[in-house]
């Protein structure tokens, strides 16, 4: 069968392949940032350093509550490739209703759950009184929000799955503008404060998630499902959350990780917070070729090991490492040359900017770890290595949670211990990345030698 909205990602050259798919990956992630930047850019400059700081003091609660949906979700996308690969036409719609399933009942209860301990949570981590209300507001809107954004997630991982990256593309860009102009209308005319913020990502992400799904329907034949497919298929349930459940779990103790690390923010004031914020967006808009990448290698090695092709898992891995340590030299030499002046695109306040500037030349010095960390984790979230994803979780734990006590003990880095350890942590996590990779290589070659 061939589908126009769809690509094989088991023939032709592995960088080409990935490198196409991986495009539209990337601008529909840079847009998906513009979200925050846009966020964080406007109420920074309008609303001031303060209401900056409460933005970001919610952002890695927001993180833990996303990443369960998020992790099942991108269970249910390993599922579906795996089946397009091996080319079972009747399994990939199966595993397209079984995953809607899934991912709206795990997003209304997680919506539910974060709107409940939103004041709990932001107070046990310490978040500064002054801060503390705009803080609230802003996460519980985001809890509402979840179920909308998990909807634009459901359909944009199906599409990856079948090979398809442009369609949920096209409606991001659209919301992403349209995100931008509600943020200036909610806050500069309405004056309705960070609840105006959170309101506009809201509906922006509201229509990309309808548009795209509505699109699929009405493009991909894999979409038009008929009466016998919605039945909930046991055997797709269980498959799914197998992968999906350990992915849940490693990006949770991702998030409860900095979680941790926003508690030792919180400890220096807002002053650091608000740095922290700037510095923590723009590593995240540094990440989004890395996470394309990612999300590429995904699609592309669960379509190989569906279809037995083991060999050219190896090659995409290989050439896509490369490219990703190309890439991290040179956003390494732009940080360290005009960190302070991005960080002057979100606030005014002199000493915010300095700080932030002075934390991306530390930071920016462990961005090749990054990239080992975004191929492999690529490449066996795609084969299915459920026991990675956990022990990756806990690697990151350690990290975050272990570090700051030993450099706050032990030297005298003071506020810089922030910066340092989110560095430290990518290297220690890139570093075990490498390991469990090479451990799965020998595996298969194993496992190839024996057949042979």
């Amino acid at each position: 069968m061939r589908h126009t909205t769809t690509m094989n990602m088991t023939e032709g050259r592995p960088l080409v392949l990935l490198t196409v798919f991986a495009l539209p990956l990337l601008i529909g992630n840079v847009f998906q940032q513009a979200y925050n930047l846009a966020d964080s850019m406007i109420v920074g400059r309008m609303l001031g350093a303060n209401a900056l700081a409460a933005v970001g003091a919610t952002g890695s609660i927001s993180f833990l509550f996303f990443s369960i949906f998020n992790g099942i979700s991108g269970g249910c996308g390993i599922v579906t490739a795996q089946y397009f690969g091996a080319k079972q036409d009747q399994q990939v719609r199966s595993a397209i209703v079984n995953s809607a399933y899934i991912t709206l009942a795990s997003s209304l209860l997680t919506g539910l759950v974060s709107f409940l301990m939103v004041p709990t949570v932001l107070t046990w981590m310490g978040t500064p009184p002054e801060i503390l209300p705009d803080a609230i507001t802003y996460m519980r809107m985001t809890a509402v929000s979840v179920p909308l954004i998990a909807i634009y997630n459901y359909a944009s991982s199906m599409q990856r799955a079948l090979g398809d990256s442009r369609t949920p593309l096209y409606f991001l860009v659209v919301s992403c503008v349209l995100n931008i102009g509600l943020d200036i209308l909610f806050i500069g005319t309405f004056r309705m404060g960070v609840f105006g913020a959170a309101f506009a990502t809201m509906l922006s992400q509201m229509l990309a998630g309808f548009g795209s799904l509505l699109y699929a329907y009405r493009t991909n034949p894999y979409f038009r499902l008929k009466r016998r497919y919605l039945t909930p298929n046991p055997a797709i349930l269980k498959d799914a959350l197998q992968l999906g459940l350990p992915l849940a779990l490693q990006w949770s103790l991702i998030a409860i990780s900095t979680t941790a690390l926003q508690t030792v923010v919180n400890s220096f004031g807002p002053t650091a917070v608000a740095a922290f914020t700037a510095t923590n967006r723009l590593d995240q808009l540094v990440q989004q070729p890395y996470n394309s990448m990612s999300m590429s290698l995904s699609t592309y090695s669960g379509q190989n090991m569906g279809a037995g092709k083991t060999d050219r898992i190896r090659m995409g891995f290989k050439d896509s490492l490369l490219a990703m340590l190309v890439l991290a030299a040179f956003m390494t030499l732009i940080m360290q040359l005009f960190g302070e002046n991005l960080v002057g695109l979100f606030v005014h306040e002199r000493e915010v900017i300095q700080m932030g500037g002075k934390a991306l030349k530390i930071t920016s010095l462990f961005y090749a770890f990054l990239g080992i960390i975004y191929v492999t984790r690529g490449v066996l979230n795609g084969v299915g290595d459920a026991l990675f994803s956990l022990i990756n979780g806990f690697v990151e734990i350690v990290g975050r949670v272990g570090l700051p006590l030993l450099l706050l003990r032990l030297t005298d880095t003071g506020v810089w211990t922030i910066w340092t350890t989110a560095g430290l942590t990518w290297a220690l996590s890139g570093i075990f990345c490498v390991a469990r990779y090479m451990y799965w290589k020998r595996k298969i070659r194993r496992a190839e030698t024996a057949r042979s």
